[in-house]
C-alpha cells in the first residue's frame, strides 16, 4: 500500500483530482490554498502582493503497488506538460492503516 502526496500550483485547479478519478483512484484528501516554494528554482507561491499564486496538495492512499506507479508515471508526464507550473509528487510507504 503507498501514499502519494502531490503538490501543485493553483493554476492546475481541479485537473490532479480528475487525473486521479479518470485513473480510478477515488478517495483522496485535498488542501487548498497553502503556501510554499520549490526547492530547485521555484518561485514563491504565497498568496500576497508580492507572490499572488499559491498551491494546492492533495493525498491519497494506493492499495495496488503498481496502480501508485502509473499514478506517479502520470503525474510525472503532466509536469512535463506545463514545467513553469510546478507539480511535485511523493510516493510513500504506508505499514498500516485504520
Amino acid at each position: 500500500m503507498k501514499a502519494i502526496f502531490i503538490a501543485y500550483n493553483q493554476a492546475y485547479g481541479d485537473e490532479i483530482v480528475e487525473l486521479l478519478e479518470e485513473m480510478g483512484q477515488r478517495g483522496f484528501t485535498q488542501w487548498t490554498e497553502i503556501q510554499g516554494r520549490g526547492g530547485d528554482r521555484g518561485e514563491p507561491h504565497y498568496g500576497n502582493h508580492a507572490w499572488p499564486t499559491q498551491n494546492h496538495a492533495v493525498i491519497t492512499i494506493v492499495k495496488d503497488d503498481g496502480k501508485a506507479e502509473e499514478i506517479m508515471a502520470a503525474l510525472k508526464e503532466r509536469d512535463g506538460m506545463y514545467p513553469d507550473l510546478g507539480l511535485r509528487a511523493f510516493l510513500w510507504t504506508v505499514d498500516k492503516m485504520v
